[in-house]
């Protein structure tokens, strides 16, 4: 039995794995393709977690869906995609220039009336929805690093019993491994504390997955 050590994850094997089981649309293809061209392009979320994203959607039968960190708008492409007809989602984020990218493929693939995209500081947009009494099946956590813990607490309070909270980014690229603490910097001690604290947080059943550079599913309790 191969272990994570064992498992590289070769450009053969990514590029198997690409081929045979994460099929993607036009639309995000083209998405994707744009976004990569960008300085920042670096941030956007692999096929195979924007298929992950829509398959748990659609597992969960999630009508309400939360994103904290929207870029150019693929795994929120991906997450209204697989809401059904009724559902909608409130996307956080600060970037105009970046979510307007989001906006065009949004449109382009139908599912813009699903989205709420709200501008501004992600903890004054939850903590509006806090106030507001709002609630939501699933939630995607993907924004700046160092309040991590912050938006987490924010998603568990929003997000019902029996739904779920995805976290990317858990393994940032190997760096939560580094020994040498000199060499970790903020970025990095705030995932690797929130991994070491979430595994015991009674809120929450919580798994890690090595998709991407780490996503981190946590079921509400």
């Amino acid at each position: 039995m191969a272990s994570i050590r064992t498992v590289a994850m070769s450009e053969r094997l990514a590029a198997y794995i690409e081929e045979t089981a994460t099929r993607e649309d036009d639309v995000w293809r083209r998405l994707r393709e744009e976004t990569s061209t960008l300085s920042a392009g670096g941030m956007q979320i692999g096929a195979d977690q924007a298929r992950l994203l829509g398959w748990l959607v659609r597992l969960i039968g999630a009508k309400r869906a939360l994103e904290v960190g929207t870029f150019t708008g693929a795994s929120a492409l991906a997450v209204a995609s697989a809401l059904p007809a009724d559902g909608s989602m409130v996307c956080c984020d600060v970037s105009d220039e970046w979510t307007s990218i989001a906006r065009r493929y949004w449109a382009e693939a139908g599912v813009a009336d699903k989205i709420d995209l709200r501008l501004g500081p992600a903890l004054d947009t939850l903590a509006a929805l806090q106030n507001a009494g709002e609630h939501f099946d699933f939630a995607f956590v993907d924004a700046d690093k160092e309040p991590l813990q912050d938006y987490v607490d924010a998603a568990l309070s929003l997000v019902r019993s029996g739904g779920l909270v995805a976290v990317d980014n858990t393994l940032w690229d190997g760096r939560v491994a580094n020994p040498k603490a000199a060499e970790v910097g903020p970025e990095t001690k705030a995932i690797d504390q929130f991994n070491r604290r979430i595994t015991d947080d009674p809120r929450v059943d919580a798994v890690q997955l090595t998709v991407g550079d780490g996503v981190t599913l946590l079921r509400v309790l």
